[in-house]
């Protein structure tokens, strides 16, 4: 019976996600509540390195659920009333999944082909008057604020310092053109109204406060640290530099984002958010940030010029939730469940959008640091360098350039997204002399911890690896063991009534019927490899010759 609950309720979940749009953080968890994905820790959790510890250990289980503490310890009597939210979408599919609009069960290729559709769709945001933006139900200014009555947690031992912006939305304005930008970038608090944004070099945000500088100007700078969870999906991604990501956000939700102006700058901030800071950037201000636990699983070295926040007001939901990201070694990686589908849609986007036929698929495998890492593409070979081509745009497209190190083609009958498959495609299609390049001097991060000395860390470099069956010799490569479509069926349908364990395995390549060349290697006499004496037949005819 509680079986039949429980998919009844996954049902509802799914019906009312294809239905309706999420709105706010609050609806998210309502929904991750009912397909049994979050817990709620209403006893007393430290923020200093405890709920952080906490994350880390669920983030190792599976399913791995997303985790509200209740009662940080020590501002039980805090006048906001904040509650903490960690390990958000973890490695779950399922919350990925609800996040960006799908059925929870939907799969990761599927999941991937289908973002990839929505990000061609973008919705300019829809400006809504203050009296319906929930986060201005109260507001501090000047004096007021005091951010040390935020419970914001430490997440390592050897952090700079206590971290608010992991998991959040940061919004600024090119001061050229006028866009604004919806990035994810870590905030450390430096004061009762001071925090430090860390910037990687080619950051947006980085790129319109090193402008606004140049012209001598401050910058005006806002972010959301409680928000619905596919900011953080769709701002930790690059897109073109005169799009802003409320349009991208709006294609995935379905509709406009609804967005409020603030009060101390001209900025407009998502209005269904739990809580905002605006802020300003003076000219030429800023403070040492870090080190902070980074998404690599290392610690990012301390940035002596960080650009500092001065909190011009705060704005929150009565008892508003903050969002929280662990940066860690995978699986406990927050970002890494996210990032492989939404990069991974991001390149195959960039590929439609080149022409470039053929594609199958793409991965950006989790466990390669958060989703950075490794990019596995899937293609079928319609032509003569088609696999070299797909390598080389696939290293410096806008969605896959960032730090990327190793990429990797294999042909359509080879799942991306099951890493076995790519190491057997590997080992047994790339000759290593012929089919790997590399690339020197891209764009790479000071988070790298392969790059030494440090000052070399902007600059990367990446492997291109071609595990396709070389194409020129298609024809004759070697025929691949396949089970025939049919006895798979047949299976499939006897599964249960096998009594064989867990779901059927999906099955990307069958048998087919094509003609097969072999290749005599002669036989075996004592002493002589296969195909000596032949060999040597052809020797002496050369000569006769």
């Amino acid at each position: 019976m509680a079986t039949m609950k429980k998919r009844s309720a996954e049902a509802v979940a799914v019906n009312e996600s294809r239905a309706a749009p999420i709105q706010d953080l609050r609806q998210w968890l309502e929904r991750v509540d009912e397909i049994g994905e979050l817990i709620h820790v209403k006893e007393p959790v430290d923020v200093i390195e405890e709920m952080s510890a906490i994350s880390y250990l669920v983030s190792k289980q599976n399913p791995s659920p997303a985790i509200l503490f209740e009662s940080p310890r020590g501002y039980e009597n805090s006048p906001i009333g904040t509650k903490l939210l960690w390990n958000i979408l973890g490695p779950s599919l399922r919350r990925i999944a609800l996040t960006l609009e799908e059925a929870p069960d939907t799969s990761t290729v599927e999941l991937i082909r289908r973002v990839k559709d929505k990000l061609k769709q973008r919705l300019a945001p829809r400006e809504v008057p203050k009296s319906q933006a929930p986060f201005y139900e109260n507001s501090l200014t000047g004096a007021k604020i005091d951010l040390n009555q935020l419970p914001i947690p430490k997440h390592w031992p050897l952090d700079g310092g206590r971290y608010a912006g992991t998991a959040d939305c940061v919004i600024t304005r090119d001061p050229d053109s006028g866009y604004l930008n919806v990035g994810t970038y870590r905030m450390m608090l430096q004061g009762k109204n001071e925090v430090g944004l860390y910037l990687s070099p080619g950051k947006d945000a980085r790129l319109h406060i090193t402008r606004s500088w140049q012209k001598g100007e401050p910058i005006q700078v806002a972010a959301a640290w409680g928000i619905d969870p596919l900011f953080m999906v769709i701002g930790s991604q690059t897109f073109a530099k005169n799009v802003s990501e409320y349009e991208f956000a709006g294609g995935v939700k379905g509709q406009p984002i609804p967005v409020a102006r603030g009060t101390t700058t001209d900025l407009l901030l998502p209005a269904n958010a739990e809580l905002v800071i605006e802020g300003v950037i003076r000219l030429n201000s800023v403070k040492t940030e870090g080190p902070f636990g980074e998404f690599s699983g290392y610690y990012g070295r301390p940035e002596a010029g960080c650009p500092l926040v001065e909190v011009t007001a705060l704005h929150y939901r009565s008892k508003p939730i903050i969002t929280n990201a662990l940066m860690a070694d995978y699986p406990s990686n927050e970002q890494s469940g996210f990032f492989s589908i939404i990069r991974s849609a991001r390149i195959w986007d960039d590929f439609d959008k080149l022409g470039i036929p053929g594609i199958q698929g793409v991965y950006c495998h989790p466990a390669g640091a958060g989703g950075f890492g490794v990019t596995v593409i899937s293609l079928e070979q319609r032509y003569a360098g088609h696999a070299a081509q797909t390598l080389a745009l696939a290293a410096q497209v806008p969605g896959g350039a960032y730090y990327t190190k190793w990429i990797i083609a294999v042909d359509e009958d080879v799942d991306p997204t099951d890493i076995n498959q790519v190491i057997w495609a590997m080992s047994s299609r790339c000759n290593p002399i012929e089919d790997i390049d590399l690339l020197r001097n891209t764009w790479s991060t000071w988070l790298d911890p392969t790059q030494n000395p440090p000052e070399e860390r902007p600059y990367g470099s990446k492997a291109l690896i071609n595990a396709c069956k070389e194409h020129r010799y298609l024809p004759v490569f070697s025929k691949r063991t396949a089970l025939r479509k049919e006895i798979y069926d047949q299976v499939a349908s006897r599964w249960r009534k096998l009594g064989l364990p867990g779901e059927v395995p999906e099955v990307r390549a069958f048998e087919q019927e094509s003609k097969v060349v072999y290749h005599e290697v002669g036989g075996f006499e004592p002493g002589k490899q296969p195909g000596e004496a032949t060999a040597n037949k052809e020797k002496e005819k050369e000569k006769k010759r």
